[in-house]
């Protein structure tokens, strides 16, 4: 269809040529970078037109306004799809402040831009970067999860603000998966859960194209795709043919009309439909198509094929008179709720507000107890849940759980009101999981995503399971606390499948994750602190590393005070005033008081040692020079590091000649006596390893 004929269209007419619009820019934008997947945009266009045309409730103004629909392309790699989408709803952008600019989210020129540096239209769409994402999504499955988490943030939003005559919250999230998507692991574990749940503000769209990077999915993949989700009890539909509006249609309306469950939508298409010789292969795929395969798809399409990046006439505002009216009406009609609730309830309408703002109570942290000194102590997993509970129950959307382990990992809220979320009670804050760590990432991530404040628990050695969604969180700075317990070889006779020893440097390698292993009690208050308390425009994800056994709770009147967390690292026993120490005593999490006994016995035989507690390596190195050089001094070459973990890093604070005592192996099984003497994490090795050093230093 050329330029002219588009001139005066019926609606019919022009959500051909709005869906063949979308399918022509995704090849012009892939052909132009000779990077990208051109075939599934090409093939799901009529899919994607009519989800966010004639059922999406959202307003192209407002992308973050609260009540909107969701929709996640968890299919990442077909995201030419969502920035025509973006770019013919005319989707405005917003600053980092969620403030509307004016200028479109996705202008025409960032779609020939595509995926160069700088563009907002990068290979797979980012948080943040771009207006209108809702997630960062790239490894397949992760969308669907946090979906899971949108709608489960739905449900509790809707239970705690809606109010009779007032309903603030009722929003439906969509999610767009392929075959790589249900492949992986993820998804079973999300939608096992959604399903449980009982999630019927979600619903899944499958995109069953058949073909995958190696080829055909008969290669590797033949289940029975609606029969799995029917046993997670799931509602299941299928569309034929995705070009067949009418069943589209129909199965939309369907899904919509569900309330006891979540559905799936199983819609079949040709990968690069359109593009005669490239149909149905990994090719089309994977790769541009080609500038003959290009000019051959236009002229199947009745399009000008020579012209590049064209939106004929009538196609925006087709988009602007349906969609864009449809959304504009919806959300004015829920200011004005909004403005008459502020009225009606003005206490909820000011927690609403703090929450959607990022911000925290006043008072959030008045409740957190000082722990008095104690030799015998306590569990820094015992003290963290005593905090989190203080916390929680001051902060409403304060919502997380275990995965399947907060006997063990402290974390159940406790509070009068705490209660369980579940399928037929949505004001619960605590979160049951089951067994499942990966799905837990990414739920809580969804979570986040839509304003609530999640913490997500397991054993340290499980993080591994959740290294994926840890690692989108610090991408998109997402404000999840995740609290790590188990976090040694003293889990003891557990054994090596369960003692972490590489898991520590593994989280302080991921950029944008703060990770702290606080040494005691009130170490683990202030970790808590530092874990919440952070600007709503530089939001970071945390690991609190916590342990399963006793550790003593310091005496802060002998020892200096654990504000010093705040700093990542500080001297926490110092040489005598007036003198320097000959030696430097490193450690983290219940390695600290292990050091503080070495730096008793030093002291009683007159050698002057300083102990550092370094509960947080990224905090640490924020400071400015002139503190980090007050706390590690350059001229003291004399250092010995202890850690229960592996060695990865403490170079950089021992030195090349510094000692360290750490885990050069799995662990074993056995009790946690005999394992702290078998690894050497016994004060008499310390105080010897640090004479070691001081008489290296003295011969040098």
């Amino acid at each position: 269809m050329s330029q002219a004929q588009a001139a005066s269209p019926s609606s019919h007419d022009l959500d051909h040529l709005a869906i063949d619009t979308i399918r022509t820019l995704s090849m012009d934008a892939v052909q132009k970078a000779n990077s990208g997947h051109p075939g599934t945009p090409m093939a799901l266009a009529p899919l994607g037109y009519r989800l966010w045309q004639y059922h999406l409730r959202y307003d192209p103004a407002a992308p973050s306004w609260p009540n909107r629909d969701r929709f996640v392309l968890s299919v990442g790699h077909a995201s030419m799809l969502l920035y025509s989408l973006l770019h013919l709803a005319d989707v405005k952008a917003e600053d980092e402040h969620g403030k509307p600019t004016g200028k479109p989210a996705v202008p025409l020129d960032a779609i020939k831009q595509f995926r160069q540096l700088g563009s907002v239209t990068p290979g797979h769409p980012e948080y943040r970067v771009t207006s209108g994402v809702e997630t960062t999504t790239g490894p397949l499955g992760q969308g669907l999860g946090n979906s899971v988490g949108m709608a489960i943030a739905e449900r509790w939003l809707e239970t705690r603000f809606n109010r009779p005559g007032a309903a603030l919250f009722d929003y439906r999230v969509y999610a767009l998966c392929g075959d790589g998507d249900l492949m992986e692991g993820v998804s079973h574990e999300a939608a096992s859960l959604a399903g449980h749940l009982r999630l019927s503000n979600l619903i899944w769209i499958y995109d069953s194209n058949r073909v995958t990077i190696e080829g055909h999915t008969d290669l590797a993949y033949s289940d029975d795709v609606e029969a799995r989700f029917r046993g997670y009890h799931w509602h299941t539909l299928r569309v034929d043919d995705v070009n067949d509006a009418n069943a589209l249609e129909s199965a939309i309306e369907a899904a919509k009309r569900v309330t006891d469950k979540p559905t799936l939508i199983v819609v079949k298409s040709i990968i690069g439909w359109g593009a005669p010789h490239r149909q149905d292969t990994a090719a089309a795929h994977g790769e541009a198509l080609g500038e003959e395969e290009v000019r051959l798809a236009k002229r199947a399409y009745g399009w000008p094929e020579d012209a590049q990046f064209l939106v004929p006439d009538g196609v925006r505002e087709h988009f602007a008179q349906i969609m864009g009216a449809r959304g504009k009406a919806l959300h004015e009609a829920w200011r004005e709720r909004r403005e008459a609730y502020a009225r009606d309830y003005p206490d909820l309408a000011k927690e609403l507000d703090l929450m959607l703002a990022g911000h925290l109570p006043d008072d959030w942290d008045a409740d957190i107890p000082a722990f008095e000194a104690d030799e015998k102590g306590m569990a820094t997993r015992e003290s963290s849940g005593k905090v989190l509970n203080a916390i929680a129950a001051r902060v409403p959307w304060i919502v997380g759980g275990a995965a399947d382990l907060s006997p063990s990992t402290k974390t159940a809220l406790k509070f009068e009101g705490a209660r369980s979320f579940e399928h037929d009670s949505h004001a619960g804050r605590n979160l049951h999981y089951g067994v499942r760590e990966h799905a837990m990432g990414a739920v809580s991530n969804g979570l986040a995503l839509s304003g609530l404040r999640p913490f997500a628990s397991t054993f340290l050695i499980f993080s591994d399971y959740m290294k994926p969604p840890i690692r989108l969180a610090a991408i998109m700075e997402l404000n999840v606390v995740y609290v790590f317990t188990h976090d040694s070889i003293g889990v003891g006779e557990d054994g090596p499948t369960h003692q972490p020893i590489e898991q520590l440097a593994s989280l302080r390698g991921v950029p944008g994750l703060m990770t702290l292993r606080p040494a005691d009690a009130n170490e683990v208050a202030q970790a808590w602190r530092v874990a919440l308390a952070q600007s709503p425009q530089s939001h970071k994800p945390v690991c609190l590393v916590l342990t399963r056994q006793p550790l003593p709770t310091l005496d802060r009147t002998r020892y200096a005070s654990a504000e010093g967390v705040r700093r990542g690292a500080y001297v926490l026993a110092d040489a005598p005033a007036g003198t320097r120490p000959e030696v430097l005593l490193l450690a983290t999490g219940s390695e600290v008081s292990l050091c503080i006994d070495a730096y008793e016995t030093l002291e009683r035989e007159g050698i002057r040692a300083r102990v550092v507690s370094m509960p947080s390596w990224d905090l640490f190195e924020l400071q400015d020079q002139a503190y980090k050089d007050a706390v590690l001094p350059p001229d003291i070459d004399a250092r010995v590091a202890v850690e229960q973990a592996a060695t990865l890093g403490w170079d950089r604070y021992a030195g090349g000649l510094g000692a360290q005592i750490v885990m050069h192996t799995f662990g074993a099984s056995a009790p946690l006596k005999a394992l702290m003497t078998k690894f050497g994490f016994m004060p008499e090795r310390v105080v010897e390893a640090a004479k070691e050093q001081i008489a290296r230093c003295k011969a040098k």
